[in-house]
């Protein structure tokens, strides 16, 4: 690698007379800024945008990483308790005082994917009996009969 960095403080590749593009070379920075994009759930064209790449360059050379998807957010998660937890031990107060909020809301989140399982019972609808569905039956048909009635009567006068 070359010791010249452009704007972002990615190294500068030096091509001394060579023709073409040089093939590129996935770094460590690279490799982590890809496992923090999946984690955050990025599309491959803003991971390439954010490593200054193609998406196919993307799905080339970070193919293990893009396997992986679904665990990376879970991986960020654990590495986020983790080093809270560091701090708890340490006896940092600040530290404390998230680890408190993050299991708070880690059983919130419990709580409500119990719930989102295993719905409340709803009571059961009130049962009609024949006898007042025959009725309501009845009375529909009476006003249905009604109302032909007055419009034979309008239409003849």
């Amino acid at each position: 690698m070359s010791d010249v960095f452009d704007l972002f403080g990615n190294p500068v590749r030096l091509r001394q007379g060579q023709r073409g593009r040089p093939p590129y070379e996935p770094s460590e920075e690279d490799r982590n800024k890809i496992k923090l994009l999946l984690a955050l759930g990025k599309s491959i064209g803003i991971m390439a945008n954010a490593i200054g790449v193609s998406p196919a360059t993307v799905k080339r050379y970070f193919r293990a990483e893009l396997k992986v998807r679904d665990a990376m957010r879970d991986r960020m998660e654990t590495a986020y308790a983790l080093q809270l937890w560091r701090g708890v031990q340490d006896g940092n107060a600040g530290a404390m005082r998230l680890w408190l909020a993050y299991v708070e809301r880690n059983d919130r989140m419990q709580v409500e994917t119990d719930m989102a399982a295993h719905p409340a019972d709803k009571p059961a609808a009130e049962r009609i009996g024949k006898k007042l569905v025959d009725e309501q039956r009845a009375l529909d048909a009476d006003a249905d009969l009604m109302a032909e009635l007055e419009q034979e009567a309008n239409a003849v006068h």
